[in-house]
Formats: C-alpha cells, sequence, structure tokens
C-alpha cells in the first residue's frame, strides 16, 4: 500500500498527510511540480518531528512515478466520480492517488487509470474534503480491508 498525492498545493496538507503515511508505515510518493518547497516551514510545521520516520519519494512527473512502480496497481480518488469507498475492494499492492487541492486530478489520468473511488457525502451542499481528511479515510478503509492496521 502507498499513498500518492499529485501535483499537491498546501503544504499544511501535505504534512499532515506525511503524518498519517509515518504512523501506519504506508510510503508517500509525491509527483511534482509541488506548490510549494519540500523544506516549507509549514509542511514540516503539520508533519511535526516525524519526517524521519516517512518513507517519502518525490517524483518530477506522473510517468516517473509510474517506472518507479510498476507492479502496482493504481486507484484513483474523486470527489464525483468512482465506486463509493466501502464498495470498492482494495489490495495490499494498491497505490492511492489523491489530485490537487483546487482542482483533482485531471481528465487524462481518469482516462489511463479505470480504478476510482470516492468517499460518499451526505450534505448536497459539501462538495469535497479537505485532502488529508481524505486521505485518512481511504487509507484506513484500504488498511482495514487488506489486515494492514497496525495493532490490529
Amino acid at each position: 500500500m502507498r499513498l500518492v498525492l499529485y501535483q499537491p498545493e498546501i503544504p499544511p496538507n501535505t504534512g499532515n498527510i506525511a503524518r498519517l503515511c509515518a504512523a501506519m508505515r504506508v510510503p508517500l510518493h509525491l509527483i511534482e511540480p509541488l506548490g510549494f518547497k519540500i523544506d516549507d516551514r509549514h509542511l514540516k510545521r503539520a508533519g511535526l518531528d516525524y519526517w524521519p520516520f516517512v518513507d517519502l519519494t518525490v517524483h518530477p512527473h506522473w510517468a516517473a512515478f509510474e517506472a518507479a512502480q510498476p507492479l502496482v496497481r493504481v486507484v484513483l480518488t474523486s470527489a464525483r466520480r468512482g465506486v463509493p469507498l466501502q464498495r470498492f475492494a482494495f489490495r495490499s499492492d494498491d497505490a492511492i492517488v489523491l489530485g490537487p487541492e483546487t482542482r483533482g486530478l485531471p481528465p487524462e489520468l481518469h482516462d489511463l487509470q479505470p480504478l476510482c473511488v470516492r468517499i460518499p457525502i451526505a450534505c448536497e451542499g459539501v462538495r469535497s474534503l479537505n485532502l488529508s481528511t481524505a486521505a485518512g479515510i481511504v487509507l484506513f478503509e484500504a488498511l482495514r480491508q487488506t489486515g494492514g492496521l497496525c495493532g490490529g
């Protein structure tokens, strides 16, 4: 299991997700361009002193990520399309991909990757969840399904 942030824009979200990945022992992949510098103080603050425990890889673009991870199944996320999270069967080798905060994943990625999940939202007035909240929900469900939760 791994989390992939495609062109993340907001440092605190990425820092929170990095802390989540450290806690769950899940590798974090960042796909450039990033909306911040990797040494951004807000990024570091959100990740606190857990950065040494983050298995972090930064890729210059999507093709570099694909080349480095040829045997993984890619599962995209979306606020509006895809299988509801609770109805999707995750596998332990999945790469869960979340898009940039302001625009989500681009259509060309959805064209290349057929698997997509969404978190059902009960209130129609709420368009989406915060990226770090969504990452936690999706990752927890994926780990729950695959038996990857720590301390079981």
